[in-house]
Protein backbone atom coordinates (compact mmCIF):
# COMPACT_ATOMS: atom_id res chain seq x y z
CA UNK A 1 0.00 0.00 0.00
CA UNK A 2 1.38 3.40 -0.98
CA UNK A 3 1.62 5.91 1.86
CA UNK A 4 2.21 9.67 1.96
CA UNK A 5 3.34 10.52 5.47
CA UNK A 6 5.51 13.60 5.89
CA UNK A 7 8.99 13.45 7.47
CA UNK A 8 7.59 15.33 10.46
CA UNK A 9 4.89 12.70 10.93
CA UNK A 10 7.39 9.86 10.61
CA UNK A 11 9.44 11.40 13.41
CA UNK A 12 6.75 10.01 15.73
CA UNK A 13 7.78 6.38 16.44
CA UNK A 14 4.15 5.23 16.61
CA UNK A 15 3.35 6.76 13.22
CA UNK A 16 6.56 5.36 11.73
CA UNK A 17 5.65 1.87 12.92
CA UNK A 18 2.10 2.17 11.55
CA UNK A 19 3.46 3.38 8.22
CA UNK A 20 5.62 0.25 7.94
CA UNK A 21 2.57 -1.91 8.64
CA UNK A 22 0.41 -0.07 6.11
CA UNK A 23 3.02 -0.46 3.39
CA UNK A 24 2.90 -4.25 3.76
CA UNK A 25 -0.81 -4.44 2.92
CA UNK A 26 -1.41 -5.44 -0.72
CA UNK A 27 -5.24 -5.07 -0.66
CA UNK A 28 -5.67 -8.80 -1.37
CA UNK A 29 -8.69 -9.21 0.93
CA UNK A 30 -7.71 -12.64 2.26
CA UNK A 31 -8.39 -11.20 5.73
CA UNK A 32 -12.07 -10.67 4.94
CA UNK A 33 -12.59 -14.43 4.64
CA UNK A 34 -11.73 -15.06 8.30
CA UNK A 35 -12.84 -11.81 9.98
CA UNK A 36 -15.74 -12.49 12.40
CA UNK A 37 -17.38 -9.07 12.02
CA UNK A 38 -17.22 -9.15 8.23
CA UNK A 39 -18.62 -12.71 8.32
CA UNK A 40 -21.59 -11.48 10.35
CA UNK A 41 -22.15 -7.98 8.96
CA UNK A 42 -20.86 -8.15 5.39
CA UNK A 43 -19.64 -4.53 5.49
CA UNK A 44 -16.19 -3.91 4.00
CA UNK A 45 -15.53 -1.30 6.69
CA UNK A 46 -16.04 -4.04 9.28
CA UNK A 47 -13.22 -6.07 7.77
CA UNK A 48 -9.49 -5.62 8.47
CA UNK A 49 -8.93 -4.26 4.96
CA UNK A 50 -11.71 -1.70 5.39
CA UNK A 51 -10.43 -0.64 8.80
CA UNK A 52 -6.91 -0.33 7.42
CA UNK A 53 -8.17 2.19 4.86
CA UNK A 54 -9.98 4.16 7.56
CA UNK A 55 -6.93 4.14 9.84
CA UNK A 56 -4.59 5.11 7.01
CA UNK A 57 -6.75 8.08 6.06
CA UNK A 58 -6.99 9.21 9.69
CA UNK A 59 -3.29 8.92 10.46
CA UNK A 60 -1.92 10.04 7.11
CA UNK A 61 -4.00 13.22 7.15
CA UNK A 62 -3.38 13.74 10.86
CA UNK A 63 -7.12 13.98 11.47
CA UNK A 64 -8.95 13.53 14.73
CA UNK A 65 -11.09 10.41 14.78
CA UNK A 66 -14.71 10.86 13.74
CA UNK A 67 -17.83 8.87 14.56
CA UNK A 68 -17.52 6.72 11.42
CA UNK A 69 -13.97 5.62 12.19
CA UNK A 70 -14.79 5.01 15.84
CA UNK A 71 -17.83 2.88 14.97
CA UNK A 72 -15.87 0.48 12.78
CA UNK A 73 -12.69 0.35 14.88
CA UNK A 74 -14.79 -0.27 18.00
CA UNK A 75 -16.40 -3.22 16.23
CA UNK A 76 -13.00 -4.87 15.79
CA UNK A 77 -12.58 -7.74 18.27
CA UNK A 78 -8.77 -7.73 18.04
CA UNK A 79 -9.14 -11.48 17.53
CA UNK A 80 -6.16 -11.29 15.12
CA UNK A 81 -7.56 -13.96 12.82
CA UNK A 82 -6.58 -11.64 9.99
CA UNK A 83 -2.92 -11.93 11.01
CA UNK A 84 -3.07 -15.70 10.73
CA UNK A 85 -4.62 -15.39 7.26
CA UNK A 86 -2.55 -12.52 5.85
CA UNK A 87 0.04 -13.69 3.28
CA UNK A 88 1.96 -10.40 3.51
CA UNK A 89 2.67 -10.33 7.24
CA UNK A 90 0.62 -7.21 8.01
CA UNK A 91 0.90 -6.70 11.79
CA UNK A 92 -2.68 -5.56 12.22
CA UNK A 93 -2.53 -5.83 16.02
CA UNK A 94 -0.05 -2.99 16.38
CA UNK A 95 -1.89 -0.89 13.80
CA UNK A 96 -5.29 -1.13 15.47
CA UNK A 97 -3.70 -0.55 18.89
CA UNK A 98 -2.27 2.72 17.55
CA UNK A 99 -5.65 3.63 16.07
CA UNK A 100 -7.35 3.09 19.42
CA UNK A 101 -4.83 5.27 21.20
CA UNK A 102 -5.38 7.98 18.55
CA UNK A 103 -9.16 7.69 19.03
CA UNK A 104 -8.79 8.01 22.79
CA UNK A 105 -6.66 11.14 22.35
CA UNK A 106 -8.72 12.90 19.65
CA UNK A 107 -12.36 11.80 19.95
CA UNK A 108 -14.85 12.76 22.62
CA UNK A 109 -17.30 9.93 23.08
CA UNK A 110 -20.88 10.46 24.28
CA UNK A 111 -21.10 10.85 28.05
CA UNK A 112 -22.71 7.44 28.62
CA UNK A 113 -19.92 5.72 26.66
CA UNK A 114 -17.26 7.59 28.60
CA UNK A 115 -18.84 6.64 31.92
CA UNK A 116 -19.17 2.95 31.04
CA UNK A 117 -15.65 2.65 29.62
CA UNK A 118 -14.28 4.56 32.59
CA UNK A 119 -16.11 2.24 34.98
CA UNK A 120 -14.66 -0.84 33.28
CA UNK A 121 -11.16 0.64 33.37
CA UNK A 122 -11.23 1.38 37.10
CA UNK A 123 -12.98 -1.85 38.18
CA UNK A 124 -11.93 -4.83 36.05
CA UNK A 125 -8.13 -4.59 36.50
CA UNK A 126 -8.45 -4.48 40.31
CA UNK A 127 -9.52 -7.78 41.93
CA UNK A 128 -10.90 -6.28 45.17
CA UNK A 129 -13.04 -3.75 43.27
CA UNK A 130 -14.11 -6.37 40.75
CA UNK A 131 -15.19 -8.76 43.51
CA UNK A 132 -17.37 -6.06 45.09
CA UNK A 133 -18.82 -5.17 41.68
CA UNK A 134 -19.70 -8.81 40.99
CA UNK A 135 -21.46 -9.14 44.32
CA UNK A 136 -23.56 -6.08 43.48
CA UNK A 137 -24.18 -7.39 39.96
CA UNK A 138 -25.41 -10.73 41.30
CA UNK A 139 -28.15 -8.89 43.17
CA UNK A 140 -29.07 -6.86 40.08
CA UNK A 141 -29.12 -9.79 37.60
CA UNK A 142 -32.94 -9.82 37.32
CA UNK A 143 -32.64 -6.40 35.67
CA UNK A 144 -30.45 -7.71 32.83
CA UNK A 145 -33.22 -8.68 30.40
CA UNK A 146 -35.30 -5.48 30.86
CA UNK A 147 -32.21 -3.31 30.40
CA UNK A 148 -31.29 -5.06 27.15
CA UNK A 149 -34.67 -4.12 25.67
CA UNK A 150 -33.94 -0.41 26.08
CA UNK A 151 -30.89 -0.59 23.80
CA UNK A 152 -27.85 1.69 23.83
CA UNK A 153 -25.92 1.96 27.08
CA UNK A 154 -28.75 0.15 28.90
CA UNK A 155 -28.21 -2.91 26.67
CA UNK A 156 -24.54 -2.80 27.58
CA UNK A 157 -25.34 -2.64 31.26
CA UNK A 158 -27.73 -5.56 30.77
CA UNK A 159 -25.01 -7.54 29.02
CA UNK A 160 -22.65 -6.83 31.88
CA UNK A 161 -25.19 -8.07 34.43
CA UNK A 162 -26.03 -11.21 32.46
CA UNK A 163 -22.33 -12.16 32.33
CA UNK A 164 -21.94 -11.84 36.10
CA UNK A 165 -22.00 -15.17 37.99
CA UNK A 166 -24.95 -15.91 40.25
CA UNK A 167 -22.49 -16.10 43.14
CA UNK A 168 -18.86 -15.08 43.51
CA UNK A 169 -16.45 -17.93 44.31
CA UNK A 170 -14.48 -17.59 47.56
CA UNK A 171 -10.93 -16.34 47.13
CA UNK A 172 -8.34 -19.06 46.63
CA UNK A 173 -5.59 -19.64 49.15
CA UNK A 174 -3.10 -19.13 46.31
CA UNK A 175 -4.47 -15.79 45.11
CA UNK A 176 -1.96 -13.73 47.08
CA UNK A 177 1.83 -13.28 46.90
CA UNK A 178 4.01 -16.13 48.07
CA UNK A 179 6.43 -18.89 47.12
CA UNK A 180 5.25 -22.48 46.85
CA UNK A 181 7.68 -25.38 47.18
CA UNK A 182 7.64 -28.38 44.84
CA UNK A 183 6.45 -31.82 45.96
CA UNK A 184 9.72 -33.43 44.84
CA UNK A 185 13.33 -32.28 44.38
CA UNK A 186 13.27 -28.94 42.63
CA UNK A 187 13.66 -28.97 38.85
CA UNK A 188 13.19 -25.25 38.30
CA UNK A 189 11.58 -22.01 39.43
CA UNK A 190 8.76 -20.19 37.65
CA UNK A 191 6.54 -17.16 38.24
CA UNK A 192 2.79 -17.56 37.81
CA UNK A 193 0.69 -14.56 36.80
CA UNK A 194 -2.17 -14.16 39.29
CA UNK A 195 -4.13 -11.89 36.96
CA UNK A 196 -7.02 -9.58 37.80
CA UNK A 197 -10.40 -10.87 36.58
CA UNK A 198 -9.53 -14.58 36.54
CA UNK A 199 -8.73 -15.05 40.27
CA UNK A 200 -12.10 -13.46 41.08
CA UNK A 201 -14.21 -15.30 38.51
CA UNK A 202 -12.46 -18.68 38.71
CA UNK A 203 -9.70 -18.97 41.35
CA UNK A 204 -9.62 -22.73 40.77
CA UNK A 205 -7.61 -22.22 37.56
CA UNK A 206 -4.44 -20.95 39.22
CA UNK A 207 -4.91 -23.35 42.14
CA UNK A 208 -4.96 -26.28 39.69
CA UNK A 209 -1.95 -24.90 37.84
CA UNK A 210 0.01 -24.57 41.05
CA UNK A 211 -0.71 -28.18 42.07
CA UNK A 212 0.24 -29.45 38.62
CA UNK A 213 3.57 -27.61 38.69
CA UNK A 214 4.36 -28.64 42.27
CA UNK A 215 3.85 -32.31 41.41
CA UNK A 216 6.14 -31.84 38.41
CA UNK A 217 8.91 -30.49 40.66
CA UNK A 218 8.70 -26.73 40.16
CA UNK A 219 8.92 -23.98 42.73
CA UNK A 220 6.29 -21.34 41.98
CA UNK A 221 6.43 -17.70 42.96
CA UNK A 222 3.47 -15.32 42.95
CA UNK A 223 5.42 -12.06 43.23
CA UNK A 224 4.58 -9.20 45.54
CA UNK A 225 3.39 -6.11 43.63
CA UNK A 226 2.34 -7.82 40.39
CA UNK A 227 -0.94 -6.57 38.91
CA UNK A 228 -3.09 -6.49 35.78
CA UNK A 229 -1.13 -7.14 32.59
CA UNK A 230 -2.70 -4.03 31.02
CA UNK A 231 -4.64 -5.79 28.25
CA UNK A 232 -8.06 -4.50 29.32
CA UNK A 233 -7.13 -0.82 29.22
CA UNK A 234 -4.76 -1.30 26.28
CA UNK A 235 -7.62 -2.47 24.06
CA UNK A 236 -9.68 0.55 25.08
CA UNK A 237 -6.94 2.89 23.84
CA UNK A 238 -5.82 3.92 27.33
CA UNK A 239 -2.16 3.61 26.42
CA UNK A 240 -0.77 5.52 29.40
CA UNK A 241 -2.49 3.18 31.86
CA UNK A 242 -1.46 0.09 29.88
CA UNK A 243 2.20 1.11 29.87
CA UNK A 244 2.11 1.85 33.60
CA UNK A 245 0.82 -1.68 34.16
CA UNK A 246 3.53 -3.11 31.92
CA UNK A 247 6.32 -1.20 33.70
CA UNK A 248 5.11 -2.30 37.13
CA UNK A 249 5.06 -5.96 36.12
CA UNK A 250 8.42 -5.73 34.37
CA UNK A 251 9.91 -4.34 37.58
CA UNK A 252 8.33 -7.11 39.67
CA UNK A 253 9.49 -9.95 37.42
CA UNK A 254 12.94 -8.42 36.95
CA UNK A 255 13.33 -8.43 40.73
CA UNK A 256 12.50 -12.14 40.80
CA UNK A 257 14.91 -12.79 37.97
CA UNK A 258 17.69 -11.10 39.92
CA UNK A 259 16.79 -12.73 43.25
CA UNK A 260 16.50 -16.44 42.60
CA UNK A 261 16.08 -16.59 38.85
CA UNK A 262 13.13 -17.72 36.73
CA UNK A 263 12.87 -20.41 34.10
CA UNK A 264 9.61 -18.93 32.80
CA UNK A 265 6.78 -16.50 33.52
CA UNK A 266 3.66 -18.62 33.19
CA UNK A 267 0.24 -17.32 32.20
CA UNK A 268 -3.08 -19.15 32.41
CA UNK A 269 -5.17 -16.51 30.58
CA UNK A 270 -4.17 -16.38 26.93
CA UNK A 271 -5.39 -12.79 26.53
CA UNK A 272 -2.84 -11.75 29.14
CA UNK A 273 -0.18 -13.87 27.47
CA UNK A 274 -0.54 -12.09 24.14
CA UNK A 275 -0.08 -8.72 25.85
CA UNK A 276 2.85 -9.72 28.07
CA UNK A 277 4.66 -11.24 25.11
CA UNK A 278 4.27 -7.81 23.49
CA UNK A 279 5.81 -5.83 26.38
CA UNK A 280 9.10 -5.62 24.51
CA UNK A 281 7.34 -3.84 21.66
CA UNK A 282 5.12 -1.70 23.87
CA UNK A 283 8.13 -0.34 25.80
CA UNK A 284 10.56 -0.22 22.89
CA UNK A 285 10.94 3.58 23.12
CA UNK A 286 11.49 3.60 26.89
CA UNK A 287 15.24 3.42 27.43
CA UNK A 288 14.84 2.51 31.10
CA UNK A 289 12.60 -0.46 30.29
CA UNK A 290 13.37 -1.56 26.72
CA UNK A 291 15.81 -4.34 27.56
CA UNK A 292 14.04 -5.47 30.74
CA UNK A 293 10.70 -5.65 28.93
CA UNK A 294 12.19 -7.66 26.06
CA UNK A 295 13.64 -10.12 28.58
CA UNK A 296 10.27 -10.51 30.30
CA UNK A 297 8.49 -11.04 26.98
CA UNK A 298 11.00 -13.73 26.04
CA UNK A 299 10.31 -15.61 29.28
CA UNK A 300 6.50 -15.37 29.06
CA UNK A 301 4.80 -18.64 28.19
CA UNK A 302 1.27 -19.95 28.19
CA UNK A 303 0.93 -22.74 30.73
CA UNK A 304 0.34 -25.35 28.00
CA UNK A 305 3.36 -24.09 26.07
CA UNK A 306 5.49 -24.75 29.15
CA UNK A 307 3.90 -28.06 30.15
CA UNK A 308 4.73 -29.51 26.74
CA UNK A 309 8.44 -29.04 27.53
CA UNK A 310 8.50 -30.84 30.91
CA UNK A 311 7.85 -34.35 32.21
CA UNK A 312 4.43 -34.65 33.84
CA UNK A 313 4.81 -38.36 34.45
CA UNK A 314 1.99 -40.82 33.90
CA UNK A 315 -1.64 -39.74 34.38
CA UNK A 316 -3.23 -40.89 37.63
CA UNK A 317 -6.42 -41.61 35.71
CA UNK A 318 -7.65 -41.50 32.14
CA UNK A 319 -11.05 -39.74 32.15
CA UNK A 320 -12.07 -40.90 28.67
CA UNK A 321 -14.33 -37.86 28.21
CA UNK A 322 -14.88 -36.20 24.84
CA UNK A 323 -13.64 -32.62 24.92
CA UNK A 324 -14.47 -29.92 22.39
CA UNK A 325 -11.33 -27.80 22.45
CA UNK A 326 -12.00 -24.10 21.85
CA UNK A 327 -8.78 -22.33 20.94
CA UNK A 328 -9.03 -18.75 22.20
CA UNK A 329 -8.18 -16.15 19.56
CA UNK A 330 -5.37 -14.81 21.74
CA UNK A 331 -4.00 -18.36 21.86
CA UNK A 332 -4.18 -19.44 18.22
CA UNK A 333 -3.86 -16.07 16.47
CA UNK A 334 -2.10 -13.93 19.06
CA UNK A 335 0.46 -16.45 20.30
CA UNK A 336 0.31 -19.03 17.48
CA UNK A 337 -0.22 -21.84 20.01
CA UNK A 338 -2.41 -24.46 18.36
CA UNK A 339 -0.99 -27.94 18.94
CA UNK A 340 0.16 -27.97 22.58
CA UNK A 341 -3.16 -27.83 24.48
CA UNK A 342 -4.69 -30.59 22.37
CA UNK A 343 -1.57 -32.76 22.66
CA UNK A 344 -1.62 -32.44 26.45
CA UNK A 345 -5.32 -33.25 26.72
CA UNK A 346 -5.01 -36.27 24.44
CA UNK A 347 -2.00 -37.49 26.41
CA UNK A 348 -4.04 -37.23 29.59
CA UNK A 349 -6.71 -39.55 28.19
CA UNK A 350 -9.30 -37.15 26.78
CA UNK A 351 -10.78 -37.54 23.31
CA UNK A 352 -10.20 -34.12 21.75
CA UNK A 353 -12.48 -32.72 19.05
CA UNK A 354 -11.78 -29.61 16.95
CA UNK A 355 -14.66 -27.14 16.79
CA UNK A 356 -15.91 -26.27 13.28
CA UNK A 357 -15.13 -22.67 12.30
CA UNK A 358 -12.57 -22.75 15.08
CA UNK A 359 -10.85 -19.63 13.73
CA UNK A 360 -13.89 -17.46 14.55
CA UNK A 361 -14.05 -15.60 17.86
CA UNK A 362 -16.59 -16.53 20.54
CA UNK A 363 -17.33 -12.83 21.10
CA UNK A 364 -15.63 -12.36 24.45
CA UNK A 365 -12.56 -10.32 23.43
CA UNK A 366 -11.85 -8.60 26.73
CA UNK A 367 -14.63 -6.06 27.28
CA UNK A 368 -16.13 -6.54 23.81
CA UNK A 369 -19.06 -8.63 25.06
CA UNK A 370 -20.03 -5.66 27.23
CA UNK A 371 -19.31 -2.83 24.78
CA UNK A 372 -20.67 -4.62 21.68
CA UNK A 373 -23.24 -7.03 23.15
CA UNK A 374 -25.31 -7.65 20.00
CA UNK A 375 -22.37 -8.75 17.86
CA UNK A 376 -20.83 -10.65 20.77
CA UNK A 377 -24.05 -12.59 21.38
CA UNK A 378 -24.35 -13.56 17.71
CA UNK A 379 -20.75 -14.80 17.74
CA UNK A 380 -21.32 -16.72 20.97
CA UNK A 381 -24.42 -18.42 19.61
CA UNK A 382 -22.58 -19.37 16.43
CA UNK A 383 -19.70 -20.76 18.50
CA UNK A 384 -22.06 -22.76 20.73
CA UNK A 385 -23.83 -24.23 17.69
CA UNK A 386 -20.48 -25.34 16.28
CA UNK A 387 -19.40 -26.83 19.61
CA UNK A 388 -22.59 -28.87 19.78
CA UNK A 389 -21.79 -30.42 16.38
CA UNK A 390 -18.87 -32.28 17.99
CA UNK A 391 -21.22 -33.91 20.54
CA UNK A 392 -18.80 -33.39 23.44
CA UNK A 393 -19.09 -34.09 27.15
CA UNK A 394 -17.49 -30.75 27.95
CA UNK A 395 -15.62 -27.77 26.50
CA UNK A 396 -11.97 -26.95 27.25
CA UNK A 397 -10.26 -23.63 26.63
CA UNK A 398 -7.36 -21.56 27.95
CA UNK A 399 -8.86 -18.12 28.53
CA UNK A 400 -11.17 -16.90 31.28
CA UNK A 401 -13.04 -14.56 28.92
CA UNK A 402 -13.96 -17.47 26.65
CA UNK A 403 -14.99 -19.59 29.63
CA UNK A 404 -17.37 -16.85 30.77
CA UNK A 405 -18.69 -16.05 27.30
CA UNK A 406 -19.29 -19.61 26.08
CA UNK A 407 -20.55 -20.68 29.50
CA UNK A 408 -23.27 -18.04 29.31
CA UNK A 409 -24.77 -19.76 26.26
CA UNK A 410 -24.30 -23.49 26.76
CA UNK A 411 -25.38 -26.07 29.34
CA UNK A 412 -22.15 -28.09 29.07
CA UNK A 413 -19.25 -27.63 31.49
CA UNK A 414 -16.65 -25.16 30.20
CA UNK A 415 -13.34 -25.87 31.93
CA UNK A 416 -9.81 -24.52 31.71
CA UNK A 417 -7.28 -26.89 30.15
CA UNK A 418 -5.04 -26.70 33.24
CA UNK A 419 -7.88 -27.86 35.51
CA UNK A 420 -8.48 -30.93 33.35
CA UNK A 421 -4.77 -31.76 33.31
CA UNK A 422 -4.51 -31.30 37.08
CA UNK A 423 -7.39 -33.76 37.54
CA UNK A 424 -5.90 -36.33 35.19
CA UNK A 425 -2.50 -36.11 36.92
CA UNK A 426 -3.77 -36.52 40.47
CA UNK A 427 -5.69 -33.39 41.42
CA UNK A 428 -9.36 -33.03 42.35
CA UNK A 429 -12.13 -33.25 39.79
CA UNK A 430 -13.17 -29.78 38.56
CA UNK A 431 -16.47 -28.96 40.25
CA UNK A 432 -18.13 -28.26 36.89
CA UNK A 433 -17.78 -31.97 36.05
CA UNK A 434 -19.56 -33.21 39.16
CA UNK A 435 -22.86 -33.17 37.28
CA UNK A 436 -21.49 -35.46 34.53
CA UNK A 437 -22.25 -39.10 35.38
CA UNK A 438 -19.55 -40.28 32.99
CA UNK A 439 -16.91 -38.21 34.82
CA UNK A 440 -17.51 -40.08 38.08
CA UNK A 441 -16.99 -43.53 36.58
Amino acid sequence: MQTNFSPAQLADPAVAESEKILRKCVHCGFCTATCPTFTLLGDELDSPRGRIYLIKDMLENNKPADARVVKHVDRCLSCLSCMTTCPSGVHYMHLVDHARAHIEATYRRPLTDRLLRGLLAVVLPHPARFRLALKAAALARPLAAPLKRFGGVFARMGAMLSLAPASVPPASAVSGPGTYAPDQPRKGRVALLSGCAQPVLKPSINAATLRLLQRAGYEIVLPEGEGCCGALVHHMGKEHDALDNARRNVDVWTRELENGGLDAILITASGCGTTIKDYGFMLREDEAYRDKAARVSALAKDITEFLCTIDLGEPALRPGLTVAYHSACSMQHGQKITRQPKTLLAGAGFTVKDVPEGHLCCGSAGTYNILQPEIATRLRDRKVANIRKTVPDLVATGNIGCITQIGSGIDLPVVHTAELLDWAYGGPMPKELERLPQAAQ
